[in-house]
């Protein structure tokens, strides 16, 4: 038993709120246990100088922690963004460039802002859970205004994320904070819903790890993504 009560294999509870803020394209607030994150998208008719005249659009993300998060303030990044925030953002959208087709969306921008309300633990992954769920839709709602971002969706296979780690002796699903500060081994893993990796980032923080774990860890993290996958479609045919 976990010290949360869970099985080893089991996600802390989610809930995936549609539409959570009125002037986004697209949005919602996503819970994972107690990790709390809103995920919104704007489109803007722009793109970075390095692309103008390629007829491609781009979608680019921002990450951030506010203040009240976690236990201690945690103070803004006015001037510099620190090592970890930039990790994430680019992750965030390196994974969420892969369900666009940017050729179809024209000399578009995507914007994603993704804000931590509260952190429990797994915000990268929860990140990219509900961001997923945001640009979607605001697809549905700027189908009349701008129809090439469902078009650039059109193939979509979806994309979610979850951690999992080694505590203890054992392979974990969906990392609390006690138990991602504690890990022996601590990884994220993103996947499309062809249960294709898109990304794995994985460290043996104190104990390393051979193929039969990585097995644990790869098991855990597809069930666990099937399980989101089911909630995002939910969220978005609400």
């Amino acid at each position: 038993m976990r010290v949360d009560g869970r099985k080893i294999d089991e996600l802390r509870p989610v809930r995936i709120v549609p539409n959570y803020q009125k002037h986004p394209s697209g949005s919602c607030l996503i819970e994972m246990g107690n990790t709390r994150v809103i995920c919104s998208v704007m489109v803007e008719e722009s793109i970075p100088h390095w692309l103008k005249g390629s007829g491609r659009g781009w979608l680019t993300a921002e990450y951030s922690m506010l203040p009240g998060a976690s236990g201690s303030r945690i103070a803004r990044e006015r001037f510099k963004l620190g090592g970890r925030t930039q990790e994430i953002q680019r992750l965030i959208g390196r994974a969420l460039r892969t369900s666009l087709d940017l050729s179809e969306l024209g000399e578009r921008s995507v914007l994603v802002d993704c804000d931590v309300l509260d952190a429990d633990g797994g915000t990268r992954t929860a990140s990219i859970t509900g961001a997923w769920v945001a640009l979607h839709l605001a697809a549905k709602n700027l189908r009349a205004s701008v129809p090439q971002l469902s078009q650039a969706l059109a193939k979509d296979p979806g994309v979610a994320a979850i951690s999992v780690g080694q505590v203890g002796d054992n392979a974990c699903l969906d990392l609390c904070y006690e138990e991602d500060r504690d890990a022996a081994v601590d990884m994220n893993v993103v996947m499309n819903r062809k249960f294709e990796f898109i990304e794995l980032q994985g460290t043996a923080e104190s104990t390393p790890f051979d193929h039969n774990r990585l097995n644990e860890f790869v098991k855990l993290a597809h069930k666990g993504i099937r399980d989101l996958f089911e909630l995002q479609s939910s969220a978005v045919n609400a």
